[in-house]
């Protein structure tokens, strides 16, 4: 059992919180907020029903009370507005993040930090310079959420359950991010050919709105009820538990990227085995040409950001 500190005690920091107390993987769960009252309110509504899940201590926090956190959800920051993009937050986000990043890595230094907020690639990326961690301790949430959208949409257009579909969401978590049909299977067979098998329409034509409603998801609940919650919450809390359980789980969580198709010091979601040290190993997968070009046009907007605010901090 662990020590779980959430940074911003929002609609996701709340949520999940709510998720983690659930499943019952941590001892601890420190929620912190600028706005003290209501992540006191937060505290005070989970405290209330602790008692019905395994037990688990849920406290209001200042960020010293962080301390020795085995894990650290990075939550806080400015929201995501109806018809802003994921990167209109870049520089809102880098100035809070620099308020207390280096202060959470002081005071558990063998912690593992796990961003959420947006734009979360680039955030990521700025976490783990601001805070001096390894790259394997510094992890964005990444494309864990989105593909786990493509699955659920897939299982709803092929009648199937989403837990068959095996495919990946890679590249950005935003607007560059993309499919991996190429590899993408259903059950192990490929998924045009269970969709000849099952007399279901499959074409390109298919897939290029099945892509775009993927990537649209979380702007059609922002428009409708002002933010993405629950199943940010679910993504998270299973990040967390593949942690935590030293599961060696394969996920699409955003990490520092090596020579990955060519593409260095940046971080973009690709297939990960994750386990108690954090990114136990970064796998390859196969793309086709034009897969491989999305991936390279990704990771060029993600480093054209993170030009931007390098040159900002060193001026």
């Amino acid at each position: 059992m662990s020590k779980i500190s959430i940074i911003g005690a929002g609609a996701i920091g709340a949520t999940t919180a709510f998720a983690l107390l659930q499943r019952g993987i941590a001892r601890e769960i420190v929620i912190n907020d600028i706005n003290q009252e209501k992540a006191l309110g937060e505290v005070m509504d989970l405290m209330h029903g602790s008692s019905l899940c395994s037990p688990c201590n849920v406290t209001l926090g200042s960020i010293e009370d962080t301390k020795d956190s085995d894990i650290v959800i990075i939550t806080a920051g400015s929201p995501q507005k109806p018809g802003e993009t994921r990167l209109d937050l870049v520089d809102k986000n880098y100035e809070i993040f620099k308020s207390f990043i280096p202060q959470i890595a002081k005071l558990s230094p063998n912690s593992i930090l796990l961003v959420v907020s947006n734009p979360v690639d680039i955030l990521a990326y700025m976490t783990y310079k601001l805070s001096g961690f390894p790259k394997e301790r510094v992890i964005g949430s990444g494309t864990v959420l989105d593909t786990a959208r493509l699955r659920s949409l897939l299982g709803k257009y092929l009648g199937i359950d989403g837990r068959n579909v095996q495919g990946y969401v890679l590249g950005e978590h935003g607007d560059s991010e993309f499919v991996t049909w190429s590899s993408l299977m259903i059950g192990n067979i490929p998924v045009k050919s269970f969709s000849e098998q099952n007399s279901i329409t499959w074409d390109i034509g298919t897939e290029n709105v099945i892509a775009e409603d993927v990537k649209n998801c979380a702007y059609e609940v922002i428009k409708r009820k002002g933010a993405t919650a629950f199943s940010v919450a679910i993504a998270l809390t299973r990040i967390t538990e593949a942690i935590i359980r030293d599961e060696k789980s394969i996920l699409t969580v955003s990490t520092l990227l090596d020579n990955y198709y060519g593409v260095s010091d940046a971080y973009l979601s690709v297939p990960t085995l994750l386990g108690r040290n954090g990114i136990e190993k970064v796998l390859n997968i196969h793309l086709s040409k034009v897969e491989e070009r999305k991936f390279i046009a990704s990771a060029n907007l993600i480093k054209e950001y993170i030009d931007r605010i390098n040159t900002k901090q060193n001026n």
